[in-house]
């Protein structure tokens, strides 16, 4: 597959990550600032992500619908998690819409 694929096929993986909804939030993970990378390469996709708390109760859930979310795309037919700490994921992550959402104005 070209660069030029992988980088479609890593656009429509995160155009489906803004499906995935942190439950106890009722926000995509998009919107939340969760998801800092997106890489395709030989139909497998990686992403790079935090969650927003270390020990996060809905890690495995969240995990199960992100590989759903990615494996829904055509091109690809692995998925890996790579999960980071650094850098630490703050309130300035969100996008200006999942601020609002939750009422935090500044």
């Amino acid at each position: 597959m070209s660069s030029e694929c992988n980088k479609l096929v890593e656009k429509r993986v995160y155009q489906a990550l803004e499906e995935v909804i942190d439950p106890e939030l009722g926000i995509d993970l998009v919107n939340l600032g969760l998801i800092y990378d997106i890489r395709v390469q030989n139909e497998v996709c990686k992403i790079t992500m935090t969650l927003t708390i270390m020990g996060c109760p809905l890690e495995d859930v969240l995990e199960k619908q992100i590989k759903e979310a990615a494996l829904s795309i055509e091109g690809v037919n692995n998925c890996k998690i790579n999960l980071v700490w650094e850098p630490a994921w703050s309130i300035d992550c969100m996008s200006r819409f999942a601020r609002l959402t939750l009422g935090i104005h500044y």
